[in-house]
This record gives C-alpha cells, structure tokens and sequence, in this order.
C-alpha cells in the first residue's frame, strides 16, 4: 500500500508539479472542495436565468418561463446537464492544460445578457444567442493565440473596464431583485418596492439576510448554504415544492447540444445585411469582451495575492489559461450553455493553499458528479437563487471605489456605462454608451491623444448599432 501511494504521490508530482508550487496532494483536494461548494451555486442560478430566453420546451420568454424548472421541464434540465458537463470539462481543460487552481463555469453576468438583453430585448431566439456564444469563443481563442488580445486589452481604457465589471454588479442586482420580487413593475413610477405580504418577496429577503450574515463571517460556501437553507425555509411557506423530489434524478442531456441557427443569426431583425452585421458584431463583441477581461481581472488580480506570478510579475500560464477559458466556451455553447468564465469564487480554494490544477481536478471531477444530483437541484425555487445574484452584484461593484470620478472625462463614460445597464435593463446598451462617450470627451478637451485607434472604430460601430437598429 505505501507504495502505491507514493506512486499516486509520484504521478500528481509529475503532472501538476506539486514541490515545484509548494504544496501537497491534501491541501490541493481540500482547496479543491472548497472552491467547489462556493461556486456550486452557478449550477442553480444559470438554469433559472436561461429559461427566461426562451430556453425551455414551451418556448416561453420573461415571467411566463417563471414556474418551469428542471425537474418538470426537459430542456432546463438539459441546459443544466450541459452546465455540469461544460463547467466539468473546462475546468478540467484549465487544470491539465494550464495547470492553475481556477475553476470554469458559465459567467452569471454573460448569461443574464444572454437571456435578458440579447434574447428578450434584441429579440434573438436561443439558438441564435448559442450561435453568437460559439462565435465569440472562436474569436477568444484567435485572439489568444495572436497579439490582437494585447491591443485590445490596451485600447479599452483602465476606468471602463472597472465600470463594466460594476455595472454588470448592478444589473445582476436588479434582476436579482425582480426575480425575488423585492422589486416590481409600477405603471406610475416604473418600478416599487415589493410587499413583505407576498411570502415570495419575504422568502428573498430572508435569503439576502443569510446570504449577507454568512458572507460578512467569511463562511466558506455561503452562498450554496444559504440557497439550500433558503430552499428548506421555503417548504413550510408552501414555496418550495417537494413533491416531485427524486434526489438521484439525471436530467435527459442533449435538448440543447448543438443547437444553432447560423442563417437565423445572420438574418436577425430583417434589417438588411449592414444592420444585421452590426447588431451581431455588438453581440458577440460584448460576449468577447466581457469574457475577456473578466477571466484577465480574476487572473491578475488573484495571482499577485498568492505568488502566482513569475520574475517579471506576470500570471503564471496566463495565456494558457485564456486559452483554457476561451475552449471551453466554444465546447459550452455545444454543450448547450452561455459563456464559460474563469470564476472569482476559485479564489476561496486558494485562500485554503491551493496553487495547481490538481485543485481544479478536483472541482471538475465534482462539477461531473453534480449530474447525477439532478432531482435535488430541481427543488429550488428562484426566490433561493436570486440572493446570490444580489451578492454577486455587491461583490462587482466594488470596483467603483478603484474609479478616477475627479476626472470628468473619465467619470461621465464610466458612469452611463454603469448607469445605462440597469436603467435600460441592457449590459451591452452600458458599454456602448461608455464606449462612444469616452472619444467624445478626451476629444472635446484635446486629449485625443489618450484615446486608442481601436477605441474610435468601436465608438462609430455601435453608434452605427443605435442609428440601424433603433431600440
């Protein structure tokens, strides 16, 4: 037995190179966990969030999708297979190709622009989005592999790029916030503060509570307890439906597997051919984009907290790991799910001492497991998942405090990029206006000069977006 466990030993050496990193098999599988029950929660809120895409055997879009759930609605069940099976295998991609503790799973940001912005206000079908979900991850790992991710990291300006990331905070928040129905349509003012009457509405903010009190005590998975708390607080409020618990049920896989539309992608909105090139450019740039800077964000940002980084301060296998993230998106549109992202909630397993892709074998190996645990998934209400996205949205809007607001020509372009999403209920909306107001203002004082080519061609692309394709 000791030898073959210092064999085991001598094989984890090998691939992951475990000395070389300063650490062990033990603590890379216990960071390994870790990372998994705080990032678990994707595996409820990106089912919930896609349904209202139309992403479902009925077809049903917005509030009407607002009762189907995994366990009575095939085609959710499948975009839940696909999310284990496509946030399983990038992650595994990243631990053996990048060999880095971060885990992959589909963007909570990227998949409400997919459902609420690109399906429900721009009006593509699914099959559409998926298809323009594949493009972009296409067009990730092209810009990956040459120099054109280095100038387009460049071009875009240090203040948006902290603007999008609050902004998407914030509109994750709302959304958030309407699902739980915390807030609601009002004719007169918009929208109004939910009624503590409806148990739905008093159900969420118990959650926010939970959610909020384990957060702030740094308890590691948080927000999975506080989900599957909120989920057992919700039976007695007749919320929670437990008669059709099956805890081994295995959603059927392959409702969503390869369902594109490139013709319907291309033909969107009858617009003509100019229109509907800039509609999809606008789709699949934000896709790209917001993919991009945010698996750059949670690289960077982590690395240099846990050494992780190289003599000349650059990530390890940094663009082994956008590589990763940009494969593994193009294999999750296949799967039949939204854009896979490196996630921040990886940076809990490398608090625990994890620094190899041993951790994230680990996490891939559970995020496969989760499958088969369908049934027990299926239970949980929208009023347990929207919490987390109002805690993800808190966490995202940290970046604001980061922002230069005593720069006007700074300020004005990150504030409508913030406040342009939620107001008009659209990610990609906020980051255009961001981008079309930043040339304008550095222009207009003679500070042309801090302003990237790249920059003006994507202003006047989306400029070119509002003028043919009026919202």
């Amino acid at each position: 037995m000791q030898i073959t466990n210092e064999r085991k030993v001598s094989i984890f050496e090998r691939i992951f190179k475990l000395s070389e990193n300063k650490t062990d098999v033990k603590t890379e599988i216990l960071a390994g966990i870790t990372t998994f029950v705080t990032v678990a929660y994707v595996l409820l809120v990106i089912p919930n969030i896609l349904k209202f895409s139309g992403m479902n055997s009925a077809g049903l879009k917005g509030d009407a999708a607002a009762s189907l759930s995994i366990v009575n609605d095939p085609v959710i069940g499948s975009i839940f297979a696909s999310t284990c099976i496509a946030s399983a295998v990038g992650t595994l991609i990243m631990a053996f190709y990048a060999n880095l503790p971060f885990a992959l799973a589909p963007g909570i940001g990227l998949t409400a622009f997919f459902s609420y912005s690109v399906c429900l206000t721009l009006g593509y079908t699914w099959q559409q989005a998926l298809t323009a979900v594949f493009v972009s991850g296409i067009i990730f790992i092209l810009i990956t592999l040459t120099s054109i991710r280095e100038k387009i990291v460049d071009a875009l300006p240090h203040n948006l790029k902290l603007a999008i990331t609050a902004g998407i905070g914030l509109f994750i928040s709302l959304i958030g916030l309407k699902s739980g129905q915390i807030v609601v349509s009002n004719p007169g003012t918009l929208i109004s503060f939910g009624s503590f009457n409806n148990p739905n509405t008093l159900l969420t903010i118990i959650g926010i509570v939970i959610m909020g009190i384990l957060m702030a005590r740094k308890v590691k998975g948080a927000m999975l307890i506080s989900i599957i708390l909120t989920t057992i607080i919700g039976i007695p409020m007749g919320i929670t439906q437990i008669g059709q618990m099956d805890l081994f049920y295995v959603p059927p896989v392959g409702k969503t597997f390869f369902a594109f539309d490139f013709p319907g992608l291309l033909g969107h909105g009858g617009s003509g051919i100019i229109g509907a090139i800039t509609s999809i450019v606008m789709v699949v740039i934000t896709f790209s984009l917001v993919d991009l800077f945010d698996s750059i964000g949670t690289l960077v940002g982590t690395a240099q907290k846990s050494s992780m980084v190289d003599e000349n301060g650059r990530v390890k296998n940094m663009r082994k790991a956008l590589l990763s993230d940009a494969v593994a998106t193009t294999l999750g549109a296949m799967f039949g799910t939204t854009t896979l992202a490196t996630v921040v909630e990886s940076t809990a397993g490398i608090a625990e001492g994890g620094r190899t892709g041993l951790t994230t074998t680990v996490v891939g190996i559970l995020f496969g497991i989760s499958l088969f645990f369908g049934g027990l998934v299926g239970i949980v209400p929208s009023e347990a998942t929207a919490p987390a996205l109002v805690i993800v949205g808190v966490l995202m809007m940290g970046t604001v405090k980061e922002i230069e607001f005593d720069d006007f020509t700074e300020a004005l372009p990150a504030f409508f990029t913030i406040a342009i999403m939620p107001f008009s209920y659209s990610i990609a909306n906020g980051i255009a206006a961001g981008i079309i107001f930043y040339p304008i203002m550095k222009l207009a004082t003679g500070r042309h000069k801090e302003v990237h080519p790249i920059m003006y061609i994507l202003a006047v692309l989306f400029i070119l977006r509002f003028i043919l394709i009026p919202q």
